[in-house]
């Protein structure tokens, strides 16, 4: 939000007296694509889908973008200019429409602003300037963009993909029935849990409406998503909220954020792929793909806190005998955290024991990832205790708390920080000789507004947008240090932050509550960030403490938290590798590393993860096809999508079974199996 003199108006109506603009027509049609919006004499809007056969996706003209102030909803603005004209920015090419109105009751003006881009076809984006052009002060408390009223006919009426964060550790998709709300703030929502991806997708059999805001830094504004009980029609918008009350003084200007809306067919997996493709037109740049990143992962996590030295040491030989290339060394090694040294009851050599400790996985062929809490301090640290002037304020100047650790913020932008954050990495990655980081914890998707005077803020909510640099500085520095080191990012429960996305080459699972959770996060992880690994965290968290499936399926990285040959007796639960489990575990890896499927094409436009029956999901590697279908239970036909070639073999690969041939005028099976099957099918 910006708040300025106004100058607009001015210049508009100029170009309007001098012949440049018309308000003649009642109505304005703006064509994207497939993507029809229809702009009336009052700045409503009409969304329409012009593809053959498509359904309504709205009941006529409503008010999209409007100010909420104490009295209510300010809709109506009479119409009183219209231009277009051709632009060219970093999006490339495109065509702006620009409306100019007026609140006659108030004397505000509003200027609507939908740019059309060439190279995005069904996106329009939308900005809203409005201008007092009153004598008197006008009070708001929100702006709404792209508040659309959508409708349905289908059963669910629709899915949603929702990007925010909070405790619940909710799915990131939902079925979207009657009753259904969700506000999707991407501020903070609690004390350590904030930020995702700013948008929310909706789809249904018909169509997918995506929206969300175009800033490339995070932005405190709320996506919120209802369907009221007994309704079939549901309310998505994007909306920023003020302290109330909030003025805009005579001649002043309030502009919204660039948001946009977004037409696509399938599911949310097409709009989060065009999102991210737009966002790197405008200059977001994700990470090149690193190949140790896609390795197997044994972590020392199965061990818990108290772990031993004598356990870790004890497992190695077993990691590498079941073909895994990673080993982890988790939470407790540390005296505190904010202070990374090693503690002398784990190391009593000190950190010439974790030296040796490394050489010793490198001698068995493996690499070697380090757990790390950036950010994040104790309260009775050494850091913290030296310089209690490095954690975050909130506006009370009181810490702001990380809950699993009893932690406090530290101010993600203060010199010292960033000094002691740089002096760390270094620890771990040069000193140490670590190959990678295990950076955790779900405070790292977000931080509040901090009002630490040492930070250097001009304005309090600029910790916010500047949280990624954070990120992107020990990006750069691992990687200067180590050219392949691994920097994972496990946000504990959270939809990452888009923002953080380019600072970090594997994403995790991170801590799913179930097997569709690895599922529905890696489809979005591949649709965002396609070239980058998806880790799908320890197989111990998924359904059953074993399904491999759901993760090989998606294209993520194998891992486990087993211990052998006992667990630690202070563990809360036992993850000891049995015999039996030895060898589902053997055979899991040993597939892995023969396909590697993690690194090859996902193919997430092919099916539809909330309506199509059985679930499905396929990665194509050279010309073959890798089928992955889910359900507690399945006998029936299934269609195997994407086929080119006339005629395909067709193998169930895990089982080694033929299922014989089929072709692609007829790509119907029928398939009987319970929770899942893997088919691979490559031309004749």
């Amino acid at each position: 939000m910006k708040m300025r003199k106004n100058y607009w108006t001015k210049t508009i109506l100029l170009l309007a007296i001098s012949g440049f603009w018309s308000c003649s027509e009642k109505e304005t049609t703006i064509q994207s694509g497939d993507l029809t919006l229809r702009v009336n004499d009052q700045l409503h809007t009409f969304l329409q889908s012009s593809k053959t056969g498509a359904t309504d996706l709205m009941l006529g003209f409503q008010p999209t973008e409007y100010l909420i102030r104490s009295e209510g909803k300010l809709t109506d603005f009479d119409l009183l200019a219209y231009e277009e004209t051709p632009v060219t920015t970093a999006t490339g090419k495109g065509v702006r429409h620009t409306f100019l109105g007026k609140n006659a009751a108030t004397g505000l003006t509003k200027q609507l602003i939908l740019t059309v881009y060439e190279a995005f076809p069904n996106v329009i984006t939308t900005q809203v300037r409005y201008v007092n052009e009153s004598n008197q002060p006008l009070t708001y408390k929100s702006w709404v963009n792209n508040g659309y009223q959508l409708i349905s006919q289908d059963e669910p009426p629709f899915w949603a993909f929702q990007g925010s964060s909070s405790g619940a550790r909710a799915d990131w998709i939902k079925p979207v029935n009657p009753g259904f709300y969700q506000e999707n703030y991407m501020g903070m929502n609690s004390s350590d849990y904030g930020g995702g991806i700013p948008v929310t997708d909706v789809w249904n059999r018909n169509a997918g409406i995506a929206i969300g805001h175009t800033a490339t830094v995070p932005k405190l504004v709320s996506l919120p998503t209802e369907m009221k009980m007994n309704e079939q029609v549901l309310s998505v918008g994007v909306r920023e909220d003020f302290d109330y009350p909030s003025y805009l003084a005579p001649g002043d200007t309030l502009e919204t954020l660039e948001t946009f809306v977004m037409l696509h067919d399938g599911d949310y997996y097409n709009g989060l792929q065009q999102y991210s493709a737009f966002m790197q037109a405008k200059g977001l740049q994700l990470p090149t793909p690193e190949p140790a990143a896609f390795e197997p992962i044994w972590c020392a996590w199965g061990y818990e806190r108290d772990f031993t030295l004598a356990e870790v040491l004890g497992t190695l030989p077993k990691v590498k005998a079941l073909g895994i290339k990673w080993a982890v060394l988790d939470d407790g090694f540390q005296q505190a955290e904010g202070d990374w040294h090693t503690n002398e009851r784990k190391f009593p050599g000190g950190d010439a024991q974790m030296k040796d400790l490394v050489k010793t996985i490198h001698s068995h062929e493996l690499k070697a990832k380090l757990w790390w809490a950036p950010l994040a301090a104790d309260p009775g640290s050494q850091l913290l205790v030296g310089h209690p002037d490095m954690r975050l304020y909130l506006e009370d100047w009181a810490p702001q708390y990380i809950t699993w650790w009893d932690a406090y913020y530290l101010s993600p932008t203060h010199p010292k920080t960033i000094a002691h954050t740089q002096e760390v990495v270094n620890l771990f990655l040069k000193e140490w000789d670590f190959d990678g980081l295990k950076m955790d914890g779900q405070h790292m998707n977000a931080v509040a507004p901090d009002h630490n005077p040492l930070s250097r803020l001009e304005d309090p909510i600029l910790s916010t947008e500047k949280l990624p640099e954070f990120f992107k500085m020990i990006y750069e520095q691992a990687r200067n240090i180590k050219p392949n080191a691994v920097v994972e990012n496990c946000p504990c429960g959270t939809c990452m932050s888009f923002f953080n996305m380019p600072h970090m080459n594997q994403a995790v699972s991170s801590d799913p509550t179930s097997s569709w959770q690895i599922r529905l996060k890696g489809k979005t992880y591949k649709a965002l960030i396609p070239q980058t690994a998806y880790y799908g965290d320890h197989v111990e968290l998924s359904d059953g403490g074993n399904d491999f499936a759901s993760s090989f399926g998606v294209g993520a990285v194998l891992g486990t938290k087993f211990t052998w040959p006992a667990d630690n007796p202070t563990a809360s639960a036992s993850y000891v590798l049995t015999p039996e489990k030895e060898q589902v575990w053997s055979r899991w890896f040993g597939l892995y590393n023969d396909k590697m499927l993690s690194k090859e094409t996902y193919l997430g436009g092919l099916y539809d993860i909330g309506y199509d029956l059985p679930e499905a999901h396929v990665i194509q590697k050279g010309d073959t096809l890798h089928y992955a279908f889910y359900a507690p239970e399945w006998d029936g036909a299934v269609t195997l999508r994407g086929l080119t070639a006339d005629t395909y073999v067709v193998n169930d690969y895990f089982h080694q079974a033929s299922l014989g041939t089929i072709t692609k005028e007829a790509p119907e099976l029928t398939l009987k199996f319970s929770d899942f099957i893997l088919i691979e099918a490559y031309p004749k």
